[in-house]
């Protein structure tokens, strides 16, 4: 389960970022006006539906990271944000987490043919599973969704990385998130995720 940290205060969570520990970026504009849930979990298996619990109350995500934390040990971390007094819900998410990377390239894709956008990957050590590599898709229900298609690239020799990244490029494929995680089979890889418009 997530240990759910509700509704901190902007200027906790801004210390909370400049530890490094999660490194969301700049803070947006008006950001007395926002309050920030703090998501923790051991378990992969629970985080989609941790997430769309607090989506359904307005909040959307933000940043997520796996790591060793002081008390929960080995977590992936979630900030979700919203306005304050919004609790119109707008976003849905899926997860993905796979320490195979030859199946995660199918279920990005399903993901993506069900509306769902890339939003961020990492790398989540569970204490059952194994490394796994984590993606977070984001679907708006108040936007056409845009047609995607993905292309996920996982090697363990980063020569062979920078070939086929121009391959992709000239595709037309643009990068949106890599990781380094020792997987199930791959040993050591680097995993990078591109994509295409497919729109007509």
């Amino acid at each position: 389960m997530f240990t759910n940290i509700s509704k901190l205060t902007s200027a906790g969570i801004a210390a909370f970022m400049l530890v490094g520990a999660i490194g969301i970026g700049a803070m947006p504009q008006g950001s007395a006006n926002r309050e920030y849930k703090l998501l923790a979990t051991q378990k992969t298996s629970t985080m989609e539906k941790e997430l769309n619990e607090a989506a359904n109350g307005g909040y959307r995500f933000e940043k997520a990271m796996g790591g060793n934390t002081g008390f929960g040990g080995k977590e992936v971390v979630a900030i979700m944000s919203r306005n304050k007094g919004e609790t119109q819900p707008r976003y849905e998410y899926k997860l993905l987490a796979t320490n195979k990377t030859s199946t995660m390239q199918k279920e990005l894709q399903d993901a993506g043919n069900g509306g769902f956008e890339y939003r961020e990957q990492t790398v989540f050590e569970s204490t059952f599973g194994g490394n796994e590599v984590v993606i977070i898709a984001e679907r708006d229900r108040e936007s056409r969704p845009r047609q995607w298609e993905y292309k996920l690239l996982a090697t363990n020799k980063t020569s062979t990385m920078q070939k086929e990244l121009e391959q992709a490029a000239e595709a037309g494929f643009q990068f949106v998130g890599v990781t380094v995680a020792k997987t199930a089979f791959g040993g050591n890889e680097v995993v990078t995720i591109l994509r295409r418009s497919t729109a007509q």
